[in-house]
């Protein structure tokens, strides 16, 4: 099994414009990860916790479809202020990060599969 906190660790460390990796179990439950030290939320708690909520929702959603197009293996939203990455590990657990937006989206991406595979070893 994963540990996630080590996990989401890991990520903060590979990129100092990554803000947030967190992952959430399909019961919108943190089970590990956090705020980068030192860094004040943009969101308030219950905006957060509305945000995790959603992609929940919307990654539910996304497995309904995937029998016609594949399983999802990310989504990207970019906002003014952030970009916000949902990455789907496996069936039960979600992986939320946010970074600056001037982040190079496909490093990130690319990083964040490679600690992924190396830590399911």
């Amino acid at each position: 099994m994963l540990d996630y906190e080590n996990f989401c660790s890991q990520i903060l460390d590979s990129n100092p414009k990554i803000r947030f990796a967190t992952v959430y179990d399909q019961w919108a439950v943190r089970v590990g990860g956090g705020l980068r030290k030192g860094l004040t939320s943009i969101l308030s708690e219950h905006k957060e916790n509305e945000l995790v909520t959603l992609a929940i929702l919307d990654w539910q959603s996304r497995k309904e479809v995937s029998k016609w197009l594949g399983k999802t293996k990310y989504t990207l939203a970019e906002y003014d202020e952030v970009k916000r990455f949902s990455l789907y590990l496996g069936d039960n657990h979600l992986l939320l990060v946010s970074a600056e937006k001037e982040v190079d989206t496909d490093k990130v991406v690319d990083t964040i599969i490679q600690l992924y595979y190396k830590n399911l070893n």
